[in-house]
């Protein structure tokens, strides 16, 4: 059964929040998107590095919805698949709302881990003002909402591309709701 669709992928090898779109990334098991500068087992996120280089890489493969570029474009911002630094972006699967654990089966082959949200950076402003923002929102309780996309771990290699059918496996209950990594 198919849950969504991947609609376009990019990397970077350089530490930068825009990521040029390719045809087709690369994932391998354990490290992230080949290419990337954030492949590795350990974090790669600067500012993590300077806190504790040996700590675990949860942040392999960023995955955004295209739903939230479309309603960033209605708020008036001109955003496009990799300008917000994701390697995956999809349609028609409720990112955000997804437990911890779920697996995303993407394509043939290739199958990430959940392991949090994307806590939004203020880099975003950089590209627009405001951006950074627009992509918070509040809960019906007050809560932060951030939209920004999640985070993910390689379970196993695969290619990845637009058009790539994507398999929601959800983990054992009881679920728990994303938290940033």
């Amino acid at each position: 059964m198919v849950d969504g669709i991947v609609t376009a992928v990019s990397r970077s090898p350089s530490h930068t929040i825009v990521k040029p779109n390719q045809e087709s990334i690369h994932l391998l098991c354990g490290l992230g998107v080949e290419g990337d500068a954030h492949l590795g087992d350990t974090v790669k996120h600067r500012s993590r590095v300077r806190r504790d280089p040996s700590q675990p890489n949860l942040r392999q493969v960023h995955l955004i919805h295209e739903e939230l570029h479309e309603e960033l474009r209605r708020a008036g911002f001109m955003v496009v698949p990799g300008q917000m630094g994701e390697n995956v972006t999809t349609r028609g699967v409720d990112l955000l709302g997804l437990p911890s654990g779920t697996r995303l089966h993407l394509g043939d082959g290739a199958v990430v881990e959940v392991t949090g949200l994307r806590n939004p950076c203020v880099q975003l402003d950089g590209l627009q003002p405001g951006l950074m923002t627009a992509t918070l929102g509040r809960d019906q309780q007050g809560g932060l909402v951030r939209k920004s996309g999640i985070m993910s771990v390689v379970l196993a290699d695969g290619n990845v591309r637009a058009g790539d059918p994507i398999r929601v496996e959800l983990p054992p209950e009881p679920h728990g709701p994303l938290e940033p990594v």
